[in-house]
């Protein structure tokens, strides 16, 4: 059993301690050993996590064209790895990066995939695999039972369990051969997000295209930074150029689990509530009361967003 993790620049990616929790229990139900796969850089508290959850094996790739993220050379280091290492299961902590890699990793291998997966079961000779579909309206069960399985896992529903006693694991350096790649970017400039990452904040402040404008958007951010929070948005507004893609919450942006998720004219389409239905308690503005967004609401303010948090901005520099 292999779980891979993408952590580029040294950095270890949020919902790691849950994806090696799944694997090191799927990995105990198969009766295998479970290895940990890091690439391009290994985050300097990747040895103690490590030892506290279970695994057996660091194995760590590197290579200079994996200093930065390019999806060509990573998916070839990782079939490289598998022809070495011949792993039964792969699983992935499914970050935006590794939506790009499990799947492209998979059609080069020629073996199944299954992202947005939540639960996996071993069963005979292989892997019932409960996921979410249709951008979270369904939840199906895929059945694995290849030589090699690639799972893209989504961690909001997963509990962090350290094992039982903690032991060293034995590391590994993989050599790979990727002289066969061509380097397509020559240039990377990062987004720059002030503060911590959305994925590890606990209060967040949402937005959606109910707030009309991106002068509106602005109150968002100022309740946030009155709360100590960070801010973000729906996919509609990234598309409307309100906000850059890296305060995207949902699907297809961050997948997030704060305590306090305030969401002001969202109206909680399955796709962005698949990025923060895991928060501990989310608080709902929206001026339509069927709004989907209030099925998941703790607590609901049935009113325009753009008069509401005006008072609260003022309420919160209060307190």
């Amino acid at each position: 059993m292999t779980v891979v993790l993408c952590t580029w620049g040294n950095i270890l990616e949020g919902g790691s301690q849950e994806a090696l929790t799944l694997a090191r229990k799927t990995a105990a139900a198969a009766n295998l050993p479970l290895h940990w796969v890091v690439i391009g850089g290994v985050a300097s508290d990747a040895a103690a996590i490590a030892a506290d959850y279970g695994v057996q094996g660091l194995d760590v790739i590197s290579d200079a064209k994996l200093a930065d993220f390019g999806p060509d050379a990573l998916v070839e280091a990782l079939a490289q790895y598998v022809a070495q290492a011949r792993p039964q299961t792969i699983l992935f902590n499914q970050t935006s990066a590794a939506r790009l890699i499990a799947p492209r990793l998979a059609g080069k291998l020629g073996v199944p995939v299954a992202m947005n997966a939540y639960a996996i079961e071993v069963s005979g000779a292989g892997l019932n695999v409960t996921a979410t579909a249709f951008g979270g309206d369904t939840h199906v069960v895929y059945r694995l039972a290849a030589p090699v399985n690639v799972i893209g896992v989504i961690t909001t529903s997963i509990a962090a369990e350290a094992a039982a006693s903690a032991s060293s694991p034995a590391r590994r350096d993989i050599a790979v051969n990727l002289a066969s790649i061509d380097e397509r970017f020559k240039v990377t400039v990062p987004a720059k997000v002030e503060g911590p990452r959305l994925e590890d904040a606990q209060i967040i402040v949402s937005g959606g295209r109910g707030l009309g404008n991106a002068q509106n958007y602005e109150l968002v951010k100022q309740l946030a930074d009155a709360m100590g929070g960070m801010w973000g948005g729906s996919r509609l507004i990234v598309d409307e150029g309100w906000i850059t893609s890296a305060r995207q919450v949902g699907l297809t942006g961050k997948i997030t689990r704060p305590g306090l998720y305030l969401a002001a004219g969202i109206s909680g389409a399955s796709q962005h509530m698949a990025g923060c239905s895991a928060a501990k308690t989310i608080v709902a503005i929206n001026k339509d009361q069927d709004a989907s967004i209030y099925r998941y609401a703790r607590y609901g303010i049935v009113a325009d967003a753009v008069e509401v948090l005006p008072e609260l901005i003022k309420l919160a520099k209060a307190s």
